[in-house]
């Protein structure tokens, strides 16, 4: 439950930054920062944890049932306040830094405080031995998720009936959350969102973005189905967006900026006449990074500055919209090793249609 090694990376922090106290912020949605210290997903709508210069660590709650399940399981000072108004002002002392600061309601913030936020991200970035073989078994459980998807998937479903039957599979086999999107339709399909009652026709493209949390950590598998035999405009699409993602996971390694991540699959795009759908009008991200947040920093896109390193978790989607086939998704969680990179998942990399059931 607590991360021994980030704790002593934290440590190593506060002290460099002149901090006395560091505190570790979630709350129901932004548990991360928390997580990233004491794993362990509560049931209250916040809870901190707190690490002083002397090496004491304090976690408060504002749940009975998340005390009662800590109290004996951490050497900490464990307490709740099921109010919470005042515990971040009770936490702070001299220097004081909050990771998650910015996700926090005005009346718990004190004002002396500095965010830590950023800084934590960067440490976060790098994965412990531990979190891969997590995030691995995430991975694993999104391959099956999609393997289900691609089983369920029918002419006539609704689209919350289908993500209702992933859900179900996914909390069967042992997931503890999963953060997923879908969307379906010919050349009309713009992009992705939380499901709707539109039924699926003959000809469909359906997109999902699957992302499955296994004892706190993400991994996120992206892929399209086509309902029927797909068109030659389908295919023609699918085979610009697989060499996208291609190109990306041959010059992901460590030492590259993420920014050129983004820009090696623009550049398909823009080889084959494309270049305006790589635009914030068409896209999001062309990926981000993975771990106790299904999108964390760094996104990636041609605008955003970060050397990649070892151990970072990313996946590579060159999700957009084409006029020849609508929108289309594809995209791996890929972990950074010592000269390159390896995909997580083991989904077949293919223009998925429903004759392959």
């Amino acid at each position: 439950m607590l991360n021994a090694e980030r704790r002593r990376q934290f440590e190593a922090l506060m002290k460099e930054s002149g901090w006395d106290v560091l505190i570790l912020y979630g709350h129901s949605w932004r548990k991360d920062f928390f997580r990233s210290l004491v794993n362990f997903n509560f049931f209250g709508p916040h809870a901190v944890a707190a690490l002083t210069r002397g090496g004491e660590l304090s976690v408060v709650v504002s749940h009975p049932w998340d005390y009662e399940l800590l109290l004996h399981q951490l050497d900490a000072k464990v307490t709740w306040d099921a109010g919470f108004t005042k515990v971040v002002r009770h936490l702070v002392s001299g220097k004081t830094a909050i990771a998650g600061r910015e996700f926090m309601e005005a009346r718990f913030v004190e004002e002396s405080t500095v965010s830590a936020t950023s800084l934590i991200e960067a440490i976060r970035r790098h994965k412990t031995a531990k979190e891969i073989e997590i995030i691995r078994q995430a991975a694993k459980l999104a391959d099956d998720g999609y393997r289900h998807f691609v089983k369920m998937a029918e002419p006539g479903m609704a689209e919350y009936e289908l993500v209702a039957e992933v859900e179900a599979f996914l909390k069967t086999n042992g997931a503890e959350d999963n953060f997923m999107l879908i969307g379906s339709g010919g050349t009309e399909v713009f992009g992705m969102r939380p499901p709707t009652d539109r039924r699926f026709q003959i000809g469909d493209n359906i997109t999902t973005e699957l992302t499955p949390q296994v004892n706190g950590y993400y991994a996120q598998i992206c892929r399209t189905l086509v309902l029927g035999e797909p068109s030659e405009n389908q295919k023609r699409s699918f085979s610009i967006f697989r060499e996208a993602q291609a190109a990306a996971q041959e010059f992901l390694k460590p030492g590259v900026n993420i920014k050129d991540v983004a820009r090696v699959q623009n550049d398909v795009f823009r080889r084959e006449g494309y270049g305006e759908y790589t635009g914030a009008k068409y896209t999001r991200v062309r990926g981000h990074n993975l771990g106790l947040y299904p999108d964390e920093n760094p996104w990636v896109l041609e605008d955003v500055d970060c050397v990649v390193n070892e151990g970072m978790v990313v996946i590579a989607h060159p999700n957009t919209y084409l006029p020849l086939s609508g929108y289309m998704v594809f995209g791996d969680t890929l972990v950074v090793t010592k000269d390159g990179c390896e995909s997580l998942s083991r989904t077949e990399k293919k223009l998925f249609s429903s004759e392959a059931k």
